[in-house]
């Protein structure tokens, strides 16, 4: 993560970064830390999912509903489901 760069960075994050690098980091961050490197030597990119704030609202729920709706005689959704149900392996799995 930590390129070095010919010209030092400047503005508000720098001095936030600075002042970061002098605190010890909690064991939760140092794991979350370990994690993220593990993942990114696997070749792996983290992704953010959105949720709402509020994912019990009647508009969202109606919302998913509609979205479940489009896809559900896709064809190529089934064809997805069906690959999947191929890798399924419960062994194991309570």
């Amino acid at each position: 993560m930590d390129r070095k760069v010919d010209k030092p960075a400047t503005g508000k994050r720098t001095a936030a970064k600075v002042q970061r690098a002098d605190k010890p980091r909690s064991l939760s961050a140092e794991r979350v830390r370990r994690h993220r490197e593990k993942m990114k030597a696997m070749g792996l990119k983290p992704a953010t999912i959105w949720v709402p704030e509020n994912y019990k609202s009647p508009e969202w729920k109606a919302e998913i509903k509609r979205q479940c709706r489009l896809i559900a005689n896709d064809p190529h959704e089934q064809q997805i489901l069906a690959e999947i149900e191929d890798w399924y392996d419960p062994e194991g799995w309570k």
